[in-house]
């Protein structure tokens, strides 16, 4: 299974940003955004610690819903 960041990076440089791609792109821009993980866990508490806009946690939730089911 591939990284939680590296499914992310599908939803970065749109031209017309919404909250998915702001995700992804701050992640990019982000060096310490846990890269590697798989854990649902170690992601959230990452994101709860240091979230970039106030939806982000809602955001990420979305995404892991449609990642963790592939």
């Amino acid at each position: 299974m591939r990284s939680f960041y590296h499914f992310l990076m599908t939803y970065r440089g749109k031209k017309q940003p919404d909250d998915k791609s702001l995700l992804a792109d701050w992640a990019f821009m982000d060096h310490n955004f846990p890269k590697h993980s798989t854990d649902y866990s170690e992601l959230s508490d990452y994101l709860e610690w240091n979230s970039p806009f106030t939806t982000a946690l809602r955001v990420f939730d979305e995404l892991w819903e449609v990642y963790s089911s592939r």
